[in-house]
């Protein structure tokens, strides 16, 4: 393609968030990879500003009525956008779904797999339906297609040493007192002083199975038809029979303790129905094939010859080569969507476009190289070459050097983050970008150095003989009092080991993973932190008045905007615009708080204070320590009443650490920490891994940076590799020597 018939998506300026009055080119049909430190405005630029405006406008293409339907995207707050191709955003959102959802489903395989049972299965069964667990002609009659039976604790569930009165129902929503309680009551049919022990088998039979039925009760003096049940009978209807997966995150963790959980003794697990699971291809049932690692089940579906099969075999190659192209050889096609990690998640993701025949879309990937080993990031990069080379434009935003190498051009953001980043600092090739001074250039040059001192550990934290997943008996002794990082390629068994095994025996950890913090509008640093609480007492004993006067999600709240310093205007069935608050002008609070100071400065005032500012500000011992932990995770530049939502990814991990530093914990599990941090930062996180270690901590970090894996007291490798060829220690020592090991990917890259 000669130069001059370059297009571009032309962006002239964006303000969104950060950003400056940014201006921009971006070549379509290339790789354009974004650079910069977290909070910088990478993301402004490539999700609130070009993908929210690519999906407004792909939404406008819809009736009014759908519109009511889909996600509202504000419109973004630039100049202009020109040349916008339809987006695909990429993310590292976790898949959800629930039981019925897994990779198999998600990527459009298991389809293929059922369509390839009914035409050539023996004894032939009838339609593709047949063989979904998610159909009620396929799936397992007594466990409904999840494979598993659920079933009530009852020692956990009923104190048979109790009255009713006195608590005998430990369910929740059973207090004493309460809805359901009183419901028991009004149906009149027990005794509510006598020991559940002494209730006779008809009567025990009643309180715990009865089927439902009407009962007339009395409610405020009035006759109401209430529909009354057994106690065990309406917790299995609601939490059992339904997917209890599907329920709020606080449901579930109420009433995990109360259930149990074992295979199906119908289906074994399996899901399906007897029919489905007795018809075989070469001597393999549907199910026995779903649970074959990707690698294994590919070769597998070569051998089959039948010539009603090839269609039906040339698209499952094609999407399994897919998977092992990108490194999920490793998994199954059963694998349940939510057990998936982050990167895996978004890798499956990628796997679904592949396959797909669009053109001239735009993808856009965040960090897409998340939780893969650098052995596995050539990878990645076929994979963004691919989509390339078909029409597409790719837009990437990444940390990761190796992956950064690969653009065909580079936009770097800085010079710094927050208020003072949102500029471009430099655009081009990946050689310019070396040169160009920035601080991605002069970190991309530094070599990688190995730590040559190490610290001695302080005593051992053994893990004997564990076998969960594929870990194959390990048995380690996690040094003490030292930072030890545990490595391995992708779905090697390092989570299990760290998040499954070694948690379980050490329930006390304190453990920095990567799911989210609570974001809201409402929910800024101060307040997640806990500095807000502090600095409204301070506010309130310096003004004699109550500490709820300075929270604008209580008494103090303006009341045109509730707090929240803007104003939804709704447009009927058009997008509800959000105006700044006019009473308040944004400040969130009302006129006779903000007239309250605390050494000159109004709470409003205070909120709007960097993390840097505020250390100057105030001298209370408790907000100094808090400020100055955000401070020791490179936050100095966010203010303490932005709220959660507009923070990156890597910014909330670091808030959520700082929170947990204070905490006198002896133990501390990272999961990935480097997630969304730029080179320069890595430092930081560096410095406070070791003023962790040396105040005595254990620290146990599992990553893939090179830089953290080089500054280790003690490396922990498992592999040799992935899934079923994963599961072993590889390497236990110090870095030095990891290079020595023959089984060990990791030592190849760190010399």
């Amino acid at each position: 393609m000669s130069g001059s018939s370059q297009e571009y998506i032309v962006i002239s300026g964006a303000r969104e968030n950060n950003l400056k009055n940014v201006s921009l080119s971006i070549p379509k049909r290339k790789i354009t990879i974004f650079t910069g430190v977290s909070g910088s405005g990478k993301s402004s630029i490539v999700f609130d500003t070009i993908a929210a405006e690519s999906s407004r406008l792909l939404n406008e293409n819809f009736s009014m009525f759908v519109r009511t339907f889909l996600p509202k995207f504000p419109q973004p707050d630039t100049d202009a956008i020109e040349n916008l191709s339809m987006a695909v955003i990429v993310d590292q959102k976790r898949l959800g779904g629930g039981s019925h959802s897994t990779m198999g489903t998600v990527t459009d395989i298991s389809p293929i797999l059922r369509l390839l049972f009914s035409r050539v299965g023996q004894p032939h069964i009838g339609p593709a339906n047949m063989f979904s667990f998610n159909d009620p002609q396929g799936m397992c009659p007594e466990c409904s297609g999840i494979g598993r039976r659920l079933g009530v604790d009852m020692d956990k569930a009923l104190d048979l040493s109790k009255s009713l009165n006195d608590g005998a129902i430990l369910l929740p929503d059973y207090s004493v007192g309460g809805w359901e309680f009183n419901m028991i009551v009004q149906a009149g049919d027990f005794d509510l002083d006598k020991k559940l022990s002494d209730y006779t088998e008809a009567e025990l039979d009643q309180l715990l199975y009865a089927k439902a039925r009407k009962v007339k009760m009395d409610f405020a003096g009035k006759a109401t038809n209430i529909t009354v049940e057994g106690v065990l009978e309406k917790f299995t209807g609601k939490y059992i029979r339904q997917d209890v997966k599907m329920k709020s995150e606080r449901t579930q963790k109420m009433v995990a303790p109360f259930i149990t959980e074992g295979k199906c003794p119908s289906c074994h697990g399996a899901r399906l129905s007897q029919a489905a699971l007795g018809c075989r291809i070469n001597g393999s049932n549907i199910a026995e094939l779903s649970a074959m690692e990707v690698g294994r089940l590919s070769r597998v579906i070569q051998e089959i010859s039948d010539p009603a099969a090839a269609p039906a075999v040339k698209s499952l190659n094609e999407r399994l080569q897919h998977l092992v192209d990108i490194g999920l050889d490793y998994l199954t096609l059963d694998r349940e969507t939510d057990t998936l990690s982050g990167g895996e998640s978004q890798r499956v993701k990628m796997v679904k476009h592949l396959s797909g025949s669009l053109v001239d879309v735009t993808y856009i990937f965040d960090e897409p190289s998340v939780g893969l080993h650098p052995r596995d990031v050539h990878r990645l990069n076929e994979l963004l070459q691919k989509l390339r080379d078909k029409g597409n434009t790719v837009i990437v935003v990444e940390h990761d050097p190796d992956v950064i190498r690969v653009a065909d051009h580079i936009v770097d953001v800085g010079p710094q983050a927050g208020s003072r980043g949102g500029n471009i600092v430099f655009e081009g090739s990946y050689g310019g970008l070396l040169e160009s001074g920035t601080l991605t250039g002069t970190h991309l040059k530094r070599p990688l150095q190995l730590k040559q001192q190490f610290r001695q550990a302080s005593g051992k934290l053994p893990v004997k003989d564990a076998s969960l997943h594929n870990l194959q008996n390990v048995s380690v002794d996690i040094p003490a009092g030292v930072l030890t990082v545990v490595t391995g390629v992708a779905g090697s068994g390092k989570s299990t080991l760290i998040n499954d095994v070694f948690l379980s025996l050490h329930p006390e950890a304190i453990v920095i993973d990567q799911s989210s913090i609570g974001v809201s509008t409402r929910s800024n640093p101060a307040t997640y932190t806990g500095i807000m609480d502090d600095v409204r007492k301070a506010f309130a004993s310096a003004n004699k008045v109550s500490p709820g006067l300075f929270s604008f999600n209580s008494k103090g709240a303006c009341e045109n905007c509730q707090g929240l310093g803007v104003v939804y205007a709704d447009m009927g069935i058009l997008d509800t615009v959000k105006l700044p608050c006019e009473v308040c002008g944004g400040r969130r609070f009302k006129e006779e708080v903000l007239a309250y100071t605390l050494n000159g400065r109004s709470i409003a005032e205070v909120l709007e204070m960097t993390v840097e500012q505020a250390l100057e500000f105030f001298e209370l011992k408790e907000v100094r320590r808090k400020l100055q932990a955000l401070s020791d995770v490179g936050l100095t530049y966010i203010t303490l009443g932005q709220p959660l939502s507009t923070l990156s990814g890597g910014e909330c991990q670091r808030i959520k650490l700082a929170s947990e530093l204070h905490k006198q914990g002896s133990i501390y599990v990272m999961d990935e920490p480097t997630t969304g941090l730029h080179m320069s930062d890595i430092g930081h996180l560096q410095e406070m891994l070791d003023r962790l270690v040396d105040a005595g901590n254990t620290v146990i970090v599992i990553e893939h940076n090179l830089e953290v894996i080089s500054q280790a007291d003690w490396i922990i490798d498992l592999g040799p590799d992935g899934g079923s060829r994963g599961g072993q220690i590889v390497y236990e020592g110090t870095p030095d020597r990891i290079a020595e090991a023959a089984e060990s990917i990791t030592g190849k890259y760190l010399h």
